[in-house]
């Protein structure tokens, strides 16, 4: 699919059929996310990749948003090896994580595989509840699947403002 198809027809999938995501399809996104620039070229992200039932039940317990999807995929960031910007405001962890989880979201969609960014859950309660080690923080869930009948995206979704409001040229 051409890039400007796959950013414009990717949508937030929130209701997932139990069809099965093919291997290859999921390593061609994890891949997505391996070749994702990070700084310095720390790569302090860790993709957990859940299947299991168990863990799927762990995940359910801690967010309402899995919508049913068959996998999901938390994208955590190692705190102890990330790079602190000048002025010691800022590191790169959360912004490496999401440049890795964008990269993966466009590949699902290349893929043909839907997927929903998720974050309305306590990181610290989903880290215990999967038991994810403490130098680890959870940046984001990522659902993965196909949609299920009659699942589209949200009304609001092709709503978008004007460029000439979200962009200034200095």
């Amino acid at each position: 699919m051409e890039f400007k198809e796959v950013v414009k027809n990717r949508f937030s999938c929130k209701k997932y059929s139990s069809r099965k995501l093919e291997a290859a399809k999921l390593e061609a996104i994890l891949e997505a996310g391996r070749l994702a620039p990070t700084a310095k070229n720390l790569q302090e992200q860790h993709v957990y990749v859940v299947q299991s039932e168990e863990i799927l039940t762990k995940i359910d317990a801690v967010t309402p948003c899995r919508y049913g999807a068959p996998v999901v995929l938390v994208v955590a960031f190692d705190k102890d090896n990330v790079f602190t910007y000048p002025g010691g405001k800022r590191d790169s962890g959360v912004e490496d994580a999401t440049i890795v989880a964008t990269h993966m979201i466009l590949a699902a969609a290349d893929e043909g595989v839907d997927s929903c960014w998720i974050n309305f859950f306590d990181p610290d309660k989903m880290a215990e509840a999967i038991d994810l080690p403490e130098n680890e923080e959870i940046l984001m869930l990522l659902d993965l699947g196909y949609a299920a009948e009659g699942a589209g995206p949200l009304p609001n979704h092709s709503s978008r403002k004007p460029l000439a409001e979200t962009v200034s040229y200095l």
